[in-house]
């Protein structure tokens, strides 16, 4: 079974695209097999997005697991940010990258990072994520304390994660790393802001 935090070169391509509007601006973004969400901007990521629209949001931002960019792409346009894109999936990064030319973003690059293999000392005063929770929680949680060392002084981390995929046991697993504050719930959904203690 093909996983969107993997890489399978015999997955059959069969790129699609679909339009979406936020803040009345219109969105096009294209997708394809082996990417997470692929017909649609899936509820979690809209609830991220749309309750971030609310904050006064600043400076550079890391779009984290990016997969075809959909967090960096609205959140830069519309909050006029510079942003970095990364994910572990090849055809991921290169249909962020190709979604970032399609909206006009001159602001933004996707780049293939297995976490933070290729920044390993690039600071950011945002970094968003619709983690990926099937990477299994070892994983995740390396990834999400590595986070740390990866923000500016006064840098914030944006999360969603389900209720049903452990988000209270994240945030009391966490609570001794971070200040943590849940922003938005929804649907059993949690939008959570992670800054250094």
């Amino acid at each position: 079974m093909n996983h969107y935090f993997t890489n399978s070169e015999d997955l059959k391509s069969n790129i699609k695209e679909f339009k979406v509007k936020f803040l009345n601006y219109e969105f096009s973004f294209k997708t394809d097999n082996g990417v997470f969400s692929k017909r649609e901007i899936d509820y979690g990521t809209k609830l991220l997005i749309e309750t971030l629209l609310k904050y006064d949001l600043k400076g550079s931002m890391l779009d984290l697991g990016c997969g075809y960019g959909v967090i960096g792409i609205t959140l830069a346009k519309l909050k006029n940010l510079s942003c970095l894109l990364i994910d572990v999936n090849k055809r991921a990064v290169h249909l962020a990258n190709m979604n970032i030319k399609d909206n006009n973003l001159e602001t933004a690059k996707a780049i293939l990072s297995d976490g933070f293999n290729n920044i390993l000392d690039t600071k950011f005063d945002i970094i968003v994520s619709n983690p990926p929770i099937r990477v299994g929680k070892e994983k995740l949680y390396e990834l999400i304390k590595n986070c740390k060392n990866h923000l500016s002084d006064n840098g914030y981390i944006y999360l969603v994660i389900r209720k049903e995929q452990g988000a209270k046991s994240f945030i009391r697993d966490f609570s001794d790393i971070y200040k943590i504050e849940v922003l938005n719930k929804s649907q059993g959904f949690y939008v959570i802001s992670l800054k250094s203690c």
